[in-house]
C-alpha cells in the first residue's frame, strides 16, 4: 500500500515488525499490569520488572512466554537479541519479578538459556505455534536487528 509516496507493508509480520519499534504501543501494557490487569493478558504474556544495570532504577518490559516447561518456570526470547536493554539487565542483575496472569509481582531469578538451550527451546515454540513462529520470524527479520534463527532465550525461576 502507497502512504505518503512511501510503500506501507501492511501484511502480519509488517505490521508487527512496526508495533516492535513504536515505544508508546510496546509499553501500553505495562500500565494495565500495573494496576493490577495483567489478567486480561493471560499466561501467554508476563511482565518482568528489573534493575538497570546502570541506574540501578527499577524497569519494566512486557514480553510474550514462548514455554512453560513447568509451573515455576516461564521461557521468553529476546527478539531483538542480546543488545536488548532487559536482556543486557539480566545478565548484570538475574533478581526480577515477574507478573503474569494473575500472579502478581513475583520473585524470580533469571538464566541467560545458552546457544544450544535457545536452539532447542525455539524448535519447540516452533512447533508449537507454527503460525505465531512465522509472524514473529518475519517481522524480526524485516526488522533487521537479529536474525530469527539464532534468537536468545531466557528462562524465569519463579521463587
Amino acid at each position: 500500500m502507497l502512504c505518503h509516496n512511501r510503500m506501507v507493508d501492511l501484511s502480519p509480520s509488517g505490521v508487527a515488525a512496526v508495533a516492535l519499534r513504536n515505544r508508546r504501543l510496546v509499553r501500553a501494557p505495562i500500565t494495565l499490569y500495573q494496576k493490577g490487569f495483567g489478567w486480561i493478558f493471560g499466561s501467554r504474556m508476563l511482565m518482568l520488572e528489573h534493575v538497570g544495570r546502570s541506574s540501578r532504577q527499577p524497569r519494566f518490559v512486557v514480553l510474550e512466554v514462548a514455554e512453560r516447561p513447568a509451573p515455576d518456570r516461564l521461557i521468553v526470547a529476546s527478539g531483538f537479541g542480546p543488545s536488548s536493554q532487559w536482556y543486557q539487565n539480566l545478565a548484570a542483575q538475574p533478581h526480577c519479578h515477574i507478573s503474569t496472569g494473575r500472579l502478581r509481582r513475583r520473585p524470580a531469578h533469571a538464566r541467560l538459556l545458552d546457544t544450544q538451550e535457545s536452539a532447542t527451546a525455539l524448535a519447540r515454540y516452533k512447533a508449537a505455534n507454527p503460525r505465531g513462529w512465522r509472524v514473529l520470524h518475519d517481522a524480526i527479520e524485516k526488522d533487521g536487528a537479529q536474525d530469527p534463527e539464532t534468537i536468545p532465550l531466557v528462562e524465569f525461576q519463579l521463587a
